[in-house]
Parts: C-alpha cells; structure tokens; sequence
C-alpha cells in the first residue's frame, strides 16, 4: 500500500456521453493530483480485472453511465474494494453503471430508477425536460463529507433511488407528488451515501448530471470531500 502522498487513482470514465464523462472527470484531477495522488486514466471498466494493478490502487473514481462489465471485471472490483480500495462517483456515473451486473448493484447499495420530469406540457424532448427544482436534505449526521453544509438547491435531474438498508445515508432529497405523476405520496431517497465493503468505502453523490451542477459550491465540496474520504 502506498503512503498518503503517493497514492494511486483509477478515473474509469465512459459509457453514456450524456453526462460528459471526461470533461466531468477532468474536474476533479487536479484536485487529486495536489493532495498526492498519482493518476491513471482508463476508458472502460476493464483494468478491474487486473488483480496486480488493482491491488496498488487506492481510490477508484468511477463516472460510468450505463454499459456493462464482464464477470472478471466486476470480480476484480469486488476484490480490490473488499481488500481496502476506496470507490467514489456521482451521479449515472456510479449508480446508473451496468444494469447487466445486479452483483453491481448490491456492491454500491443503491441504483438509479428514474427521474421524474417537468409537466409534460413543458417538455421539449431534451435532457432539460428533467431538470426540476429540488432540494437535497442534509442529515443530522456528523461525517467529514458533509460537515457544516447547510440544506441547499439545485436545478438539475432529482434521481429517484432504490436502495438497501446498508448504506449510510448523508442526505436525501424528496421526489413530490404532481398533478401529472402516478404515485400518491411523496418518496424520498437517499441523495449522498457511503458504504463499507470489507477493508473499502464507497461514496455515493447522485447530484451530477453536468459539469455545471459538479461545479455548484456545495456539490463539488461534498464531491471532493468524498473522494478523500473513501480512498485507502
């Protein structure tokens, strides 16, 4: 293992180039780069089944929407995040990654459903036809990541999630009931989580749709909090 002022991060970037994978990644670099770390950029998940070069990697930033893994690839992820290998992502980059995998999904805890949109007489069939007011909700909980934030807003897709009982909730938002919606009660889900997986931690943020949300005060504190929080 490699000491705090020479670690090593993976960026695994892809997939749906909605969410501006590289462009969004290359947002946090340098970030990483001036607190020690030294980075490895791939464009697919498949350095995870490189057991010898995962095992010297200690964070993981995934921004992966979509796509899939091989059953090697996610093994390898698996093992190296149960031997101590922090993982972080925001957003359809971490929690909308490979819907082939529910291995996947129980690893991250939770995983994008939908995001319910504007009034359907508003939408224009673009992706701002799912940008919506809304607000994330900060827990009364006392975590490094999210420590002296205040409940704040944004405009931007509100990522309706299905989770488990394992993960540790930082914040939540709260999906409302609209005229035009099929629910009946307002639903809320987790909005900023972490996970303990063996010796690894895991940080989940699903504000992230765009570079310009990543780049909102509070996102991208949280982001870059969270980022050193999960590595090794």
């Amino acid at each position: 293992m490699t000491d705090e002022h020479g670690r090593k991060a993976l960026v695994v970037r892809g997939g749906w180039e909605g969410h501006a994978p590289v462009e969004a990644t290359e947002l946090f670099i340098p970030f990483l780069e001036k607190h020690g770390f030294e980075v490895h950029r791939a464009d697919s998940p498949a350095p995870y089944a490189d057991a010898e070069f995962m095992s010297g990697v200690d964070l993981i930033v995934q921004c992966y929407t979509m796509g899939t893994i091989e059953q090697a690839e996610l093994s390898g992820l698996e093992a190296a995040i149960r031997a101590g290998t922090g993982m972080a992502g925001w957003h359809g980059g971490i929690a909308d990654s490979y819907r082939n995998s529910s291995d996947y999904l129980h690893l991250i805890g939770g995983q994008f459903a939908c995001h319910p949109g504007k009034d359907p007489a508003e939408r224009a069939g673009s992706q701002a036809d799912n940008f919506v007011p809304y607000t994330v909700n900060m827990l009364p909980v006392d975590h490094p990541i999210t420590a002296g934030i205040a409940d704040f807003d944004l405009v931007t897709e509100q990522y309706w999630v299905l989770s488990d009982a394992y993960v540790d909730v930082l914040a939540t938002t709260t999906q409302k009931v609209r005229p035009w919606d099929p629910w009946h009660r307002e639903v809320t889900s987790p909005a900023i989580w972490t996970r303990q997986w063996g010796d690894g931690r895991i940080f989940v943020a699903t504000p992230g749709h765009s570079v310009d949300v990543l780049q909102d005060d509070n996102v991208r504190t949280i982001v870059e909090r969270g980022l050193l929080w999960a590595s090794r």
